[in-house]
Formats: C-alpha cells, structure tokens, sequence
C-alpha cells in the first residue's frame, strides 16, 4: 500500500508529533493533581525521562502510548506502509523502555505505566476509577505496575506482560 502523503507531508507530520506535555501527560498531570500528589516532570537525570516523579513516594510514572511503546490493545494497528520500518522502530522503543525500566528499579524507584488506552479511547478508565488506582499503588508501595483498560496490573521486573487472551 502506498502512503497518501508526499514524503515531505507525512516527514513534517511526523516533526510535529510531541514528546512532551502531551494530551496523554497533560490528563495524567491533572489526575495526580486532583488526587493530591506532587510530582515532577520529565527528569532528564533518570533513566527515560519519566513523565512524572513523585519524590515522597520514590515512584516514577510513565504514560505510555500504546502505537509507540507496542501496547497489545485496539489503539495499536501495524502500520500498512513501511511496515519493516515501523515494527523496527517500535521494537527498539520497547527494548529501551525495558532497559530504563530495569535501571529505575535497580537504582530503588518503583515504577508505574499508565497507558494511553486508559486514558483515552472507547475503553478509557473514568476518572474515578484512575483516581483510585493512582492512589492505590503510589500509596500501596507497588514495586512495577501498569495500568490499562482493565485496571491495574503488577509486572514483572523486566516490564513485559504477554498479551491479554483474545
């Protein structure tokens, strides 16, 4: 299949995805802020950059996007152009984002990952119900968790998770 845009369209398309304060960060940031929390962000010191950073509780938070970390859920489709290109690409995010999640831990740092289908999407968690699966681990003293469009969910040390059942 062909891409629809020119390579200069789809190159500048791509320029101007974000990195930072994102839709995903920015409802995540007000959540905590709602729960009480206070954190900080993207800390250039820690392995990944963490999206946020809760000092008192010695926690570290990631929102994930599901396309670009490989979440297995309906927000993930394998793109029809390129597609070597792609998969190697978000292979080697996963790779890197094993590697960070390792160093975090081994450095003392307990580790959430909030992914983009609950915060966003036909599936998403209320706000209610991410309230308090915030509360619960951050306060918990959870060592490596994520949470999706089922709830929270305790993850083994090198951050991966096989894919739910279909």
């Amino acid at each position: 299949m062909v891409d629809v845009h020119s390579k200069a369209i789809r190159s500048k398309n791509m320029r101007a995805i974000a990195t930072r304060d994102t839709a995903i960060e920015k409802r995540l940031a007000a959540l905590l802020c709602e729960c009480g929390f206070s954190f900080r962000v993207q800390d250039a010191t820690l392995a990944g950059k963490p999206d946020m950073v809760i000092d008192e509780q010695r926690c570290v938070i990631f929102a994930h996007g599901c396309f670009w970390h490989h979440h297995h859920c309906y927000l993930f489709k394998v793109p029809a152009t390129r597609t070597e290109f792609w998969l190697d690409k978000i292979g080697k995010n996963v790779e890197r984002d094993k590697r960070d999640v390792q160093r975090l831990l081994s450095e003392g740092w307990r580790v959430l990952l909030v992914w983009e289908c609950a915060l966003r999407g036909r599936e998403k968690l209320n706000d209610v119900a991410l309230c308090e699966r915030l509360e619960e681990w951050i306060c918990s003293g959870g060592h490596h968790a994520q949470i999706d469009t089922l709830g929270i969910h305790e993850l083994k040390d090198d951050g991966w998770q096989p894919p739910p059942e279909s």
